[in-house]
């Protein structure tokens, strides 16, 4: 294939425009030639902003099938909900497809999607963005060059900070299964277990799992707290949650999730934004009592075939969002922090008066970090090279290499509420 790779955006949100601004700055590797959204304000928002036709402005993904294959590939940024029903019929249509991440919400539909996959051919490459990030590639070359020798277990953590889990896991679109059909470790750290899966490098053969909805429930409330932070709260300007402090202190912070249903308002003040707040915005509400269900800590404990062991927490109300992982292999171990860039390569010392031997590693170092560590970019570098059938990383995962860590998550969530282990289906 010669020429830049044209691509329609499915689903005009802000994973989609951050992957598509990818044609702006690289206009000779990739173009974005259409979208769709049923969202007109948006739809025409992205056809200035990349310069197509109005004509390849569709109002959903089924539109766009049925106009025939006129670019030559998708990058589904839906929401998690509709990535398989807008997915297959554009693989059907002839579509390759970069899908955001969680790609199914359910077993059902994961085998669904893996079906017509397999069925039609296409090349379907799966948003799993940790992974093109330069912290955990450096740490998967240590283990494929043997640095570590075998892999006994691996201990990961994220740690999601107060507002973040306020934000969109409490007041926000993803805070209930009922309104999106996930749960917590779906939205949040199905990237977490795809890491794990991806460093492993083997068939995982058991998962057990714990968690529940501990800290944000109404009897965890403050006592006399309203049900509106900015209306009927006399802990307003205390409250760590407190949706002015969040919100009006930090405008920008959660702009997109916030201020959406001002879209379209030209010049905007801090007093429309006071407004949207006190008024039927879930923002504005109580975060002790809202109308999440979703848990807000999850362990997990996952055996493999060869008999190593991998561990995973999620734990929210923090003071900040930070990702850790522990490796312990039959030669070295790693240790690092995700967001600190850094991570520590310990050998045994056998010398008198010595333990261990320490060596700190920084593989951001002089990198872009824009986007989960700089990974963003890469990873649409690496699927325009996907669909031109050129040489790609070895972070790619396909349908089928993000397969393990969907499933992981599907029987967490089974365990974790009939309080048993789960055994996994091997492709």
């Amino acid at each position: 294939m010669f020429g830049p790779v044209s691509v329609i955006l499915v689903g005009a949100g802000h994973r989609s425009e951050w992957y598509g601004k990818y044609a702006l700055e690289h206009p000779d590797l990739m173009k974005v030639v259409g979208v769709a959204d049923p969202n007109p304000i948006r739809r025409e928002a992205f056809r200035k902003m990349f310069s197509f036709p109005e004509e390849n402005c569709f109002h959903d993904a089924e539109e766009l099938a049925k106009k025939g294959k006129i670019a030559d590939a998708v990058i589904n940024g839906t929401m998690d909900n509709l990535h398989v029903s807008t997915s297959v019929p554009l693989m059907k249509a002839g579509y390759d497809i970069l899908l955001e991440k969680p790609f199914a919400l359910s077993e059902e539909e994961m085998w669904n999607l893996y079906s017509v996959y397999k069925e039609t051919g296409r090349k379907m490459m799966i948003c799993h963005v940790l992974r093109y990030s330069p912290f955990y590639q450096a740490i998967h070359k240590e283990i494929k060059d043997g640095v570590l020798g075998e892999i006994v277990s691996i201990e990961a953590s994220e740690y999601v900070s107060y507002n973040h889990m306020a934000t969109c896991y409490v007041r926000g679109k993803w805070n209930s299964f009922k309104a999106c059909q996930s749960g917590m470790l779906l939205a949040k750290s199905c990237h977490d277990l795809d890491i794990i899966m991806w460093l492993m490098s083997k068939a995982p053969k058991a998962i057990s799992s714990f968690g529940s909805l501990y800290q944000f429930r109404p009897e965890k409330a403050p006592h006399g707290s309203g049900t509106r932070c900015m209306v009927d709260c006399p802990y307003v300007d205390t409250c760590d949650y407190s949706a002015k402090s969040m919100y009006i202190d930090h405008p920008e912070r959660w702009r997109f999730y916030v201020w959406t249903e001002l879209e379209g308002k030209e010049n905007v003040t801090i007093e429309d934004k006071i407004a949207l707040l006190k008024g039927n915005s879930p923002f504005g509400r109580c975060v002790y009592k809202c109308d999440n269900d979703v848990v807000d800590h999850q362990t997990i404990s996952i055996s493999f075939e060869d008999g190593t062991t991998a561990s995973f927490n999620m734990i929210s109300g923090t003071g900040k969002d930070e990702r850790t992982i522990h490796i312990v292999g039959t030669k070295a171990e790693i240790y690092g922090s995700f967001e600190d860039g850094v991570y520590t390569l310990r050998t045994i010392d056998t010398r008198p008066g010595c333990e261990c031997q320490c060596i700190t590693k920084n593989p951001l170092e002089g990198l872009d970090t824009r986007g989960h560590g700089g990974g963003d970019q890469r990873l649409v570098e690496d699927f325009v090279k996907y669909v031109k059938g050129e040489k790609t990383t070895p972070s790619l995962t396909s349908l089928e290499d993000s397969v393990y860590g969907h499933q992981a998550v599907f029987l967490a969530e089974k365990s974790r509420e009939g309080g048993n282990t789960q055994t996994f289906k091997q492709i």
